[in-house]
């Protein structure tokens, strides 16, 4: 492998959903960037996240870990400072590594194995929503609703723009800073981007990418039959889905404006690898695309994440390094978790026997190199809308989901990619539900599971009550920046300050 210390950068979205680019066989978003990576990359065609809510699959990509074994139950759930990460891993063998962006840490540790971490985050640090399983029916305020449907269109600004539009500028200033540096160590930098994640709501440059007409509104809208599926459900009774009902135009305009924060994510995806070429890093980088969760889009009657469904569960994931790994595109299904072992691999650590801790994901090395490589996925959802632990296996084209309060579902992913017949019950697949069954049997205990997840639940609740009461003392992440050494200052040498901030250093022509 060329380079054997590469630089890596790697751009997340939120709920951004596979099926929907165009490097997936969707037709309608505009995404030239993420084309041109997928053209000259490695494409993985069935990329799942381990767990369809945001904090918790953060946790499991950084850690290589599933959410039972990192505790991060849920978006309030603490990701404890003693687990390993690929920040970590990278850090100690010599990487310069940097979070710019969103990562839903949950807790006192905002590091996580970060050296630098550029931003804020978007969400709270805090316990504040912790979802409760003894009381099912309640719906807390910060559940979501269908206003982000209802209210769906364009804007001038939103919350989102203005964080993404801060992530962006610091992840390319932090990328010529670094040119400028007389630091050599090669770097990781993570920019973690908000959008597309609901609310549906964004600029008229991107809302007019795309006509009303242009707009595909879901195959399968109807709710589903309940006596099949109660988890589904029970997350459109959390969602509010059924006591607010979304008119056929309100479905297409949250559609649109989805559509246009994907083209907005790709922009912001150009501007940082523009970065990299201007810079002189891309030569030699390693350029990771993916997100946290996919969207269900109004499919099947549901919205935003929580089930495993491919809408929901199925993730782009886009590895482009030319010259270092020939495109191509991997069929087999891989997740989350093996990128935290993969970046691990990159940075000469064993990723079986040199971890510290025992990852749950393997490196697609082999994958990426050429090569057959892991193939798998297993994944978990313990937070709110479950009563609970939902587990999902995926091998070859089969997809079983099981929980102990449902029916099993199992569905043909290849023959049937709308999921609408479950094979559970099915004779003539007796015998891979039986496997399924017994290999959920051996990876979960699902009686431990729960307990532990309702304990943790009524910890933190105990725990955010008391701190609710009197001063409070937030975990949220504060960026520090010394303004004193920053631009031009007295007590720097002028022509110095002046010319070590510029790139490329000026040279005179040859005489």
């Amino acid at each position: 492998m060329s380079g054997e210390r590469p630089n890596v950068l790697i751009v997340m979205a939120d709920q951004l959903s596979a099926p929907r680019l165009r490097a997936y066989g969707h037709r309608v978003v505009k995404t030239p960037n993420l084309d041109r990576l997928a053209a000259a990359g490695v494409v993985f065609e069935n990329a799942y996240c381990n767990f369809p809510l945001c904090s918790p699959s953060r946790a499991s990509f950084m850690s290589g870990q599933l959410a039972s074994r990192t505790r991060v139950y849920d978006n309030a759930a603490e990701f404890s400072a003693d687990v390993p990460t690929f920040a970590h891993y990278m850090r100690a063998a010599g990487w310069r590594v940097a979070l710019a962006g969103k990562m839903h840490f949950c807790g006192p540790d905002q590091m996580h194995g970060f050296e630098e971490r550029l931003t804020t985050d978007i969400y709270p640090a805090d316990y504040g929503w912790t979802p409760d399983w003894e009381r099912p029916q309640d719906r807390p305020e910060w559940y979501h609703n269908m206003s982000s449907v209802r209210e769906a269109g364009v804007c001038v600004r939103t919350n989102q723009i203005d964080f993404d539009e801060e992530t962006a500028f610091a992840a390319e200033r932090a990328l010529h800073d670094w040119a400028r540096s007389r630091d050599r160590r090669p770097f990781c930098l993570v920019a973690s981007f908000t959008h597309p994640h609901d609310p549906f709501a964004i600029t008229e440059e991107y809302w007019n990418l795309h006509r009303d007409d242009e707009i595909d509104m879901p195959r399968h809208a109807g709710p589903p039959d309940e006596g099949h599926d109660p988890h589904s459900a029970r997350v459109r009774r959390v969602c509010a889905t059924d006591s607010e009902p979304v008119s056929e135009a309100e479905v297409r305009a949250a559609r649109r404006a989805y559509y246009g924060e994907i083209a907005y994510v790709d922009r912001n995806l150009g501007r940082l690898t523009a970065a990299l070429e201007a810079t002189g890093f891309a030569k030699d980088a390693i350029v990771i695309f993916t997100a946290d969760h996919g969207e269900m889009l109004g499919e099947r009657g549901l919205w935003y994440k929580m089930s495993f469904f491919e809408g929901s569960a199925r993730v782009p994931l886009i590895v482009g390094a030319p010259g270092r790994f020939p495109p191509r595109r991997v069929a087999a299904p891989v997740s989350l978790v093996d990128l935290a072992p993969t970046l691990a691999d990159f940075a000469g650590v064993d990723p079986v026997a040199g971890a510290a801790a025992p990852f749950d994901g393997r490196s697609l090395r082999p994958w990426l190199e050429g090569r057959e490589g892991p193939s798998g996925v297993a994944a978990e959802y313990l937070a709110e809308g479950a009563i609970a632990p939902v587990v999902m296996l995926r091998e070859g084209d089969w997809k079983f989901v099981h929980c102990p309060a449902d029916p099993d579902l199992l569905f043909d992913v290849a023959g049937d990619p709308d999921e609408r017949t479950n094979r559970a019950a099915d004779p003539a697949c007796a015998d891979v539900i039986a496997r399924f069954r017994a290999e959920a049997a051996k990876r979960w205990d699902l009686r431990r599971i729960d307990a532990e997840v309702r304990a943790s639940q009524r910890r933190r609740r105990t725990v955010d009550a008391a701190l609710k009461q009197g001063r409070r003392h937030a975990w949220d992440h504060q960026p520090f920046r010394d303004a004193s050494q920053e631009y031009v200052r007295s007590h720097m040498p002028l022509d110095d300050v002046e010319a070590m901030a510029r790139f490329p250093r000026v040279t005179k022509p040859a005489t």
